[in-house]
């Protein structure tokens, strides 16, 4: 029988001391301190010290190479205690080593200092990069947030329902991933952008409320919150109103950033801000709370200024108090990051302890315009004005929610210790794309309209609201949801706004224009992003550094070395053939 007794690293305690062991896992480092050799054993669960009086136990050896070691535990001694170790105050005398994988090649970066290396040469090697304490965290800590939220919605009463991968293209906003069908040749299926018309059905089929960890795959450039696959919490919940299905979303979101992070979350019910006064207020509709300044219209104000650049213009100010004494340097530094984002500059304002404004703007100000400024915006001796002004709301609202953030940042407003939740309502229906030049859907196309179909008679399509909404944590979109629209005359004129009529929308979406015929139950959820959220708690950059194998920032995996061609016998079996565009 054999007296070493197997155990992982975490389990090694004080208590074992004494005790004859066996441990494996990866070889981290080896030390030679004049004739006595340390070597640290790394698993899953943490490192441990061994240490041998042999000089040729581990002769040769190679860092990341696989082995057991078997020996006695013995307590370190007092002064050489490692705190960084969960297993700081003991390590393994060795008696016996076992090769079971030696590292056959050098490393192409120090496991430590990993995520310190150039990404795509990470995601290439990304076996070892997971190897890397700080990046399997994130993987564990993944695991552990998707058991939490599957507990949680059982014991909110919902069922768990896989939805198919394979499904078919439907125009959602983004670009599907397609994939070719051998058996019915010239046909594709697509990859789901989301179960939206899933979990639908599954409402009319009955069911009370759905949930799933769903795969979401979307085909556009990737960006730091955004990949081409990703999963998000889904739900669909029957027989309710928008407050129904926020206040789940609250209690989710509120519980789980409470259990995983030690930072102050705010209290549900979260502050609820109607999509256009999102944009008034902050050029957003992801807002980031935690900064306090808050974005005005001077356009009434300066109707009439003889200031070129705010002619016939929308013109937005953020007043900042106490900072008239900056150094040139800090505003340059602004003016270069306004220049950065496509604006041609930014004017600014300071009000001086005699009432009077210092700045190139002042010159083309009258008396009554000055007075006003400082009267509608509560102005202080100190306080700086910035103005941004373009001939477009749109365009105006979006550059000052940009500086608002940039002024954020360079201003040290925005805590680093809060998570600043807030809900986004009211979303507009649609909105002019100027790409498209026309009326697209701004949000969730199966979206509910306020007024139902009576909005599509009575109003004009960019004065229609809709029951959307969106969860945003410090200036991150955390959910998207809707209660949606289950009259199918309604629906269709949605669709019929931004360019399809009726007959295209019900090809399209057979099976919702079937299924509604028989009964309807109305009908809502959302869709909470698990990616955005592990990333939050994590404080990490962008989402590929909460999921296990993703693909670079330009799309191709790395490791797996796709997208890729393929055999020309399994195109011919699909029915595919590439014609090569002539130049």
């Amino acid at each position: 029988m054999n007296k070493y007794r197997t155990h992982f690293i975490k389990d090694i305690t004080i208590e074992l001391v004494g005790q004859d062991i066996k441990v494996s896992g990866w070889i981290e480092n080896i030390r030679d301190h004049g004739g006595v050799l340390f070597l640290d054993l790394r698993d899953e669960t943490g490192t441990l010290q061994t240490v041998s009086n042999d000089d040729n136990l581990f002769k040769g050896l190679a860092k990341e190479s696989v082995i057991s070691l078997s020996g006695k535990l013995r307590k370190r001694a007092e002064d050489t205690y490692n705190p960084r170790l969960i297993t700081g105050e003991v390590e393994l005398v060795v008696d016996t080593m076992d090769m079971l994988a030696p590292s056959k090649h050098e490393l192409p970066f120090e496991i430590i200092t990993s995520k310190q290396v150039q990404e795509d040469v990470r995601l290439k090697y990304r076996y070892l990069d997971m190897r890397n304490d700080k990046v399997k965290e994130n993987i564990l800590l993944r695991s552990e947030v998707l058991h939490f939220l599957r507990n949680k919605m059982y014991d909110l009463g919902f069922t768990e329902v896989q939805t198919p991968i394979l499904t078919a293209s439907s125009p959602e906003g983004a670009r599907d991933f397609v994939v070719p069908s051998r058996r019915f040749k010239g046909k594709f299926y697509a990859l789901p952008q989301a179960p939206q018309i899933y979990k639908e059905l599954l409402m009319v089929g009955g069911l009370n409320r759905y949930f799933q960890i769903a795969p979401c795959f979307r085909d556009e450039d990737a960006r730091a919150d955004r990949t081409l696959e990703f999963y998000q919490l889904d739900f669909e919940m029957n027989f309710v109103e928008e407050d129904d299905v926020l206040r789940i979303g609250e209690e989710i979101f509120y519980d789980t950033f409470t259990k995983f992070s030690k930072k102050e979350v705010s209290k549900p019910p979260f502050r609820r801000i109607a999509y256009r006064d999102a944009m008034e207020l902050y050029g957003t509709d992801k807002p980031d709370l935690r900064n306090p300044l808050i974005i005005q219209d001077a356009t009434e104000i300066l109707k009439n200024t003889t200031f070129g650049p705010f002619k016939k213009s929308t013109i937005k100010v953020i007043v900042v108090d106490d900072i008239g004494t900056n150094s040139n340097s800090w505003f340059n530094d602004l003016v270069d990051y306004a220049t950065s984002i496509g604006m041609p500059g930014i004017g600014y304002l300071t009000l001086m302890e005699d009432g009077t404004f210092k700045g190139p703007i002042d010159k083309f100000l009258s008396d009554t315009e000055r007075s006003s400024l400082i009267d509608a915006f509560s102005m202080k001796a100190n306080s700086v004005m910035f103005f941004i002004a373009n001939k477009k709301l749109s365009v105006a609202q979006k550059f000052a929610g940009m500086i608002r953030d940039e002024l954020g940042r360079k201003l040290g407003l925005l805590d680093p210790n809060k998570l600043e939740l807030c809900i986004i309502n009211d979303f507009p229906m649609f909105s002019y794309s100027e790409v498209a030049q026309k009326l697209e859907f701004c949000h969730n196309p199966f979206s509910l309209p306020h007024g139902g179909i009576d909005d599509y008679k009575n109003k004009k399509p960019e004065e229609i609201l809709a029951y959307q909404y969106d969860f945003v944590c410090n200036g991150n979109e955390l959910a998207s949801g809707a209660i949606r629209n289950h009259d199918l005359d309604s629906l269709a004129k949605g669709f019929e706004v931004v360019g399809y009529t009726r007959e295209e929308v019900e090809g399209r979406f057979k099976s919702i224009f079937t299924a509604f015929q028989y009964g309807c139950p109305p009908h809502g959820g959302m869709a909470p992003g698990i990616d955005r959220i592990i990333m939050l708690l994590k404080d990490e950059p962008n989402l590929r550094e909460v999921q296990a194998f993703p693909t670079s920032a330009s799309g191709a995996d790395l490791m797996m070395g796709s997208p890729s061609t393929i055999e020309s016998s399994q195109l011919e079996e699909l029915g595919i053939k590439f014609v090569e565009e002539e130049v």
